[in-house]
């Protein structure tokens, strides 16, 4: 585990001040009139409903809200002013999450008290009125500035909290990735406004300022290569800003990535803690007259585990030090493990070798294979003349491991409530559809296909070459059959193409249960597999 310490170049000279106005003060009894505030400041984000420890290839037991609360508390002892945030992205995940609409995970927020939680773009996960329910359960607030319903803020949902600490004042502002528009499900969103982050900031950071003594932006936006997108645009853009806390991309860091503000000139950490709850970020921030002077951050492992052989046996080992679960909390949620374990503990097959799910959203992987092979069978065997399924790498959310498949671990791996429908799209809307595929690489949109695909993708010139379906060019004029999950039929991901469909069909029958009968039709067993589906060059 590494700590990154960041001064300002002024630290020394402030430190040189303090002492001296320190040394005048007691000399005549006037306390200093400049002070340096400290702030600890705790971060989750794309916490997707894991509130139970959990596997994580290679190794079980890691992450939990109950490991979780046990970190935050001993902090809480050690330091006097902590303020603790999540970035967003709670829902969606996990079986004891997604059966029980996230309760337990927001029973286990509000035990560790959580001071605020950004929307997310999976908080669109579900529809309004369960989100009215989330929010009317957590006793912290959700925040998110932009996202507004005929000029208005969602429902429960505020723009900002400002925190009171002995001495000062933190304002903390909540932003949701405009790209919500294009990848949040469109039967949720339909009639919210996602208005462009920067824009929002910019309009209210200044009044935050006079209200408070810092500004800490709490975002779901995203820590990309390119500087003119997700929360490095924000850092750039608008000044004012103490702290960027974010999430959306599940970026593991070991130190913040530091933004000049074009405005301004000072430095803007961003931070993000990765996902799961597999690590809790700790930023110890220094500030003076609304400018951090200081900053030292870490990414704080909670019960990571990593695998080694010894002596010929797999042996499970912490790479930091153990963390207790906390008992208390631990007993609340464990009725929610424990329905889920009566419910799916059922072995359906096994698995010759693990299917890896750490490169769906870059390129070809088996487990997207077969995902999209399950669909394009289940429809088949329900009649439909069906071209070939396709499916996006962000619905698949898990690894599925070695040995038993038990139809619990189904759940992780595909964890929405997605049904499996049909689309027919013109040939001339086929070679479109795989046209956007180039700038999909590295996002959730990232297209794994079904048997009977091929095709290449030229990432330098950003183009598809030598697409054939059923072994054939796409024959503009012919009308092509697909199998795919209903938020890609809606036009999810961007894939608005889906939408010029002329038949439209929906199954009902729940992506995952297809991906069970699939197994069981497969005689139990999988073994994974490339095809050369997909080339990049």
């Amino acid at each position: 585990m590494r700590r990154f310490r960041w001064f300002t170049s002024f630290s020394l000279s402030v430190f040189v001040v303090l002492v001296v106005l320190a040394g005048c003060a007691s000399l005549s009894g006037d306390a200093p009139s400049n002070v340096e505030h400290r702030l600890v400041v705790l971060h989750t984000n794309d916490h997707h409903g894991h509130p139970l420890a959990f596997f994580d290839y290679p190794s079980p037991g890691q992450g939990g809200l109950p490991a979780r609360a046990t970190l935050v508390n001993t902090i809480r002892s050690e330091a006097p002013n902590v303020l603790v945030l999540d970035a967003g992205d709670l829902n969606t995940g996990r079986p004891e999450s997604n059966f029980f609409k996230a309760r337990p995970d927001i029973e286990g927020y509000n035990f560790i008290r959580y001071d605020a939680l950004a929307l997310g773009n999976h908080e669109f996960d579900v529809d309004m009125t369960e989100m009215q329910a989330q929010i009317a359960a957590a006793n912290f607030p959700w925040l998110c500035a932009n996202a507004t319903i005929n000029g208005d803020y969602l429902p429960g949902v505020k723009p900002y909290t400002i925190k009171s600490y002995p001495g000062y004042k933190v304002a903390v502002i909540g932003l949701v990735t405009a790209r919500t528009a294009l990848t949040g499900n469109p039967a949720h969103i339909k009639g919210i406004t996602f208005e462009d982050e920067v824009a929002v900031a910019a309009r209210l950071v200044p009044q935050l300022k006079k209200q408070a003594d810092i500004v800490i932006a709490l975002v779901h936006m995203g820590i990309y290569d390119d500087a003119e997108t997700g929360s490095k645009r924000l850092a750039a853009a608008v000044p004012g800003l103490a702290l960027i806390v974010d999430g959306h991309t599940h970026t593991h860091l070991d130190e913040p990535v530091m933004v000049t503000n074009q405005e301004s000139g000072m430095r803007v950490p961003i931070v993000q803690a990765k996902q799961w709850g597999l690590y809790l970020g700790r930023a110890d921030l220094t500030f003076k007259k609304g400018a951090v002077t200081a900053l030292d951050w870490t990414a704080i492992p909670v019960n990571v585990k990593k695998r080694k052989t010894v002596d010929g046996q797999k042996v499970h080992y912490f790479v930091d030090k153990e963390i207790p679960q906390d008992s208390a909390l631990l007993a609340l949620l464990k009725p929610y493990q424990d329905q889920v374990e009566e419910r799916l503990s059922e072995v359906i097959g096994t698995a010759a070798a693990p299917f890896i799910n750490d490169k769906t959203r870059e390129q070809e992987t088996a487990l997207g294979n077969i995902v999209a092979d399950s669909q394009l069978w289940y429809m088949r065997k329900m009649g439909f003349d069906i071209d070939f399924a396709f499916q996006n790498g962000g619905g698949i959310r898990a690894t599925l491991g070695a040995g038993e498949i038990q139809k619990k671990t189904v759940y992780e791996v595909l964890p929405f409530d997605n049904s499996i429908c049909v689309v027919a799209l013109k040939g001339s809307d086929v070679i479109t559809l795989f046209d956007q595929t180039p700038a999909t690489i590295g996002h959730g949109a990232m297209p794994q296909v079904s048997d009977g695909v091929r095709f290449t993708i030229d990432s330098a010139a950003g183009a598809v070459e030598n697409l054939r379906i059923g072994n054939q060019p796409v024959d503009p004029e012919r009308i092509y059959k697909i199998a795919l999950n209903s938020y890609l039929a809606a036009g999810g991901d961007g894939y608005k193409v889906f939408k010029k469909r002329t038949e439209f069909y929906d199954s009902s029958l729940m992506q995952r249960d297809a991906f069970i009968d699939y197994v069981v039709h497969k005689g139990g067993r999988i073994t994974p597999k490339l095809y050369g589906r997909i080339t990049i060059k």
